[in-house]
């Protein structure tokens, strides 16, 4: 009886690393092919992708032609209420992991275990800046109007939407400053869903270069290392 248990732990140990060995192969291997690998550059609109080291937001102008993000995403939804703001970024990700871990400290069992499976619900962090300087952390890309609209109609599906069709803001005092609010979204984190696919699947709806998948900001990052963007 203790020989069988003894084998069925060490299939079962095997068949983990085997499973997370298979995992990073694949995403390393996906996050070095290009999707849209010619694209044409375009002085349209101007936004930026950011990391964190960990984490990927996209960030868009608040106002660009007739569209003015701060009617949906209230400054008064913010701590800061304040309305002298240039860029607005958005960044997908666990609701849990979001509002319950601030640092890496504070991170639970339950709340990775329901992260890497698909368990909980999503929130997008929504955060207003007043300006935005270029670094390793940060890439300007320039897309046209018609671009521009296709990602603004990809990010506003990512939120859940009330009957007027406006954002349901999470009512929360865990925010992580005076600018941001975290807001209901669609989808659920896992695997293979992460933050950064959520980023690399706005650049593939917008026709700007981007990862064929990948789970983490490196291989985003890694398509614009040597571009002009």
């Amino acid at each position: 009886m203790i020989k069988s248990i003894i084998k069925i732990i060490a299939f079962v140990i095997s068949g983990i690393i085997a499973f997370v060995l298979f995992y990073v192969l694949v995403a390393l291997v996906l996050s070095i092919i290009p999707v849209n690998k010619k694209t044409v550059s375009q002085n349209d609109v101007e936004i930026y992708i950011l990391t964190n080291g960990v984490h990927t937001d996209i960030v868009l102008p608040v106002r660009t032609g007739s569209v003015d993000w701060s009617e949906k995403v209230k400054y008064s939804d913010t701590k800061g209420n304040d309305t002298i703001m240039k860029y607005i970024s958005f960044g997908w990700g666990d609701r849990e992991f979001y509002l319950e871990t601030p640092t890496w400290a504070d991170l639970k069992f339950s709340i990775a275990f329901n992260a890497v499976f698909g368990v909980g619900r999503s929130a997008m962090h929504v955060t207003y800046l007043k300006d935005l300087s270029l670094s390793l952390d940060s890439r300007k890309i320039k897309i046209s109007k018609r671009q521009f609209y296709l990602l603004k109609k990809y990010i506003e599906d990512s939120f859940v939407k009330n009957d007027q069709g406006g954002f349901i803001k999470i009512k929360t005092d865990l925010v992580y400053g005076q600018t941001d609010a975290f807001y209901e979204a669609t989808g659920r984190y896992s695997l293979f869903k992460t933050s950064n696919t959520w980023t690399n699947t706005g650049l593939k709806i917008c026709e700007q270069r981007a990862c064929v998948w990948t789970p983490l900001d490196k291989g985003i990052f890694y398509q614009y290392r040597k571009t002009n963007n």
